[in-house]
C-alpha cells in the first residue's frame, strides 16, 4: 500500500510583500499560540496585511498579524493584534538583528502554514521596493506571460 502524498495548508499569504518588497532571504520560524489563536489559524481567520517582525530583548516578534478571535471562544479569548513570539535559534536572531539594524532591511512575514502538525512563519528578509522598481517588475512579469502565449 503506498504511503499518500503529504500535504500542508497553507493559512495564509502575504501577497503584496513581493510586490512591495525584494525578498533577500526566507527563514522559517515556529510561533507561540495560545488555543484559540490555533483554532482560528486553523479556520483560515488570520491576515499578515501589514504585519513585520522586529528583534526586542534578543527575541524574535511578529508585530501587526491580525488573527481573529475565536468565534466559540469564551472570556479567555487571545487579542486579535497582539505581538506573537517567533521560535528560531539565538544566532539567528543576533544575525537577523544585525542586518535589519545595519544594512536597512526589514522582516516580513511571507505566508503562515502547517507543517508536520505545527503552524510555522515563513519571514522574508526584505528590502523595499521603489517605484521604478515595482513598474520594472511588472513590465518583466507582462514580458514573460507574452512570450508564454505566443509559444
Amino acid at each position: 500500500m503506498a504511503d499518500k502524498p503529504r500535504f500542508d495548508p497553507v493559512f495564509a499569504e502575504n501577497r503584496k510583500a513581493r510586490h512591495d518588497y525584494t525578498v533577500l532571504d526566507t527563514i522559517e520560524c515556529g510561533v507561540v499560540l495560545t488555543g484559540t489563536e490555533v483554532k482560528s489559524v486553523r479556520g483560515g481567520a488570520v491576515s499578515l496585511a501589514g504585519a513585520y517582525g522586529a528583534v526586542l530583548k534578543g527575541e524574535l516578534w511578529l508585530v501587526g498579524a491580525d488573527i481573529a478571535a475565536y468565534k466559540w471562544g469564551n472570556r479567555f479569548n487571545h487579542e486579535p493584534k497582539s505581538m506573537r513570539k517567533l521560535l528560531v535559534h539565538a544566532k539567528e536572531v543576533e544575525e537577523l538583528r544585525l542586518k535589519t539594524e545595519s544594512k536597512g532591511l526589514t522582516l516580513i512575514p511571507l505566508k503562515m502554514y502547517l507543517k508536520k502538525g505545527r503552524i510555522k512563519v515563513a519571514m522574508g528578509l526584505c528590502r523595499g521596493k521603489q517605484l521604478h522598481d515595482k513598474r520594472e517588475s511588472l513590465k518583466k512579469k507582462a514580458l514573460a506571460r507574452d512570450l508564454e502565449r505566443g509559444a
